[in-house]
């Protein structure tokens, strides 16, 4: 409608008054300027917000915005928060200042970029419950550690760690569910120390952990199944003799049929999902 009043303007040499009378369009609504915030602009804006403030939610968002002064109101803020796919998934542990929440998941291209991290159930022959912690590089399939023990706390898991990385190397991620040893304190303050960073996957969602799953169903048909455990220091022997097999001696499809510790100083080339 406002081509044609201006249109008209230029045609007939009337005024924009006589023009918007005779079509019975309202003045008001053609001297009109949007004040409308360019949405790309302050999309990018949420995102960079979000990228730094991974806890944030689209309220909070919001609040930085309007200090900023982007003229936007919080349903509008909401649905591009939304449309981003930027929405908080799960509440995170407390004191997670070294958790990856939100980012893509990129593949590992080389050794200690990524590790995974997990649990596996067993026991012993006289039904004395064990516990042992996993470890995989998600790049060679090689596993640092197989630690069994009757019991798990997160400064047990600290101290495995820290013992395994001063021969392995630190990872620059590790892969973890939100079990209550992963999410400790001491976890934590490990991880903060360390520069590493924990990628927590969401609940009931073990996909988001996939490469420990697949390698958790390996060591348990062809480890745990296949072997009685008289006592913890009979299982630590017998697991550690299988990593070995694991690590230098069984094939995996996954990465040409190589052993995984002949992928431990490569790099360059990015290892197939599992």
């Amino acid at each position: 409608m406002r081509e044609l009043v201006r249109g008209m303007c230029s045609d007939w040499a009337v005024s924009i008054r006589q023009a918007c009378g005779a079509i019975g369009f309202d003045r008001s609504t053609f001297h009109y300027k949007s004040r409308r915030t360019d949405q790309a602009a302050v999309a990018k804006r949420i995102r960079e917000i979000c990228e730094t403030r991974v806890r944030y939610g689209y309220r909070r968002v919001h609040v930085l915005l309007d200090r900023e002064g982007w003229a936007i109101n919080v349903k509008k803020v909401y649905r591009i928060y939304m449309e981003l796919g930027m929405q908080l998934r799960h509440k995170t542990p407390k004191r997670r200042v070294k958790a990856k929440l939100r980012d893509d998941r990129a593949v590992a291209v080389g050794p200690n970029e990524v590790w995974a991290m997990d649990f596996v159930h067993d026991q012993l022959a006289t039904g004395k419950k064990l516990r042992v912690l996993t470890v995989v590089d998600t790049f060679s399939r090689y596993v640092p550690v197989l630690d069994v023990r009757y019991s798990y706390r997160g400064e047990d898991v600290v101290a495995t760690l820290d013992r395994v990385c001063r021969t392995a190397g630190y990872p620059k991620t590790i892969r973890v569910d939100q079990g209550s040893e992963f999410v400790s304190r001491d976890m934590d303050l490990w991880a903060y120390q360390r520069g590493v960073v924990l990628d927590f996957s969401r609940p009931g969602k073990p996909t988001d952990n996939a490469f420990i799953e697949a390698f958790n169903g390996r060591f348990r048909a062809e480890c745990l199944n296949q072997h009685w455990f008289l006592t913890l220091a009979d299982a630590a022997e017998k697991l550690e003799a299988w990593r070995r097999y694991y690590n230098e001696e069984r094939p995996h499809g996954a990465i040409g049929n190589k052993v995984p510790i002949m992928l431990t100083k490569s790099g360059g080339v990015t290892s197939p999902s599992p």
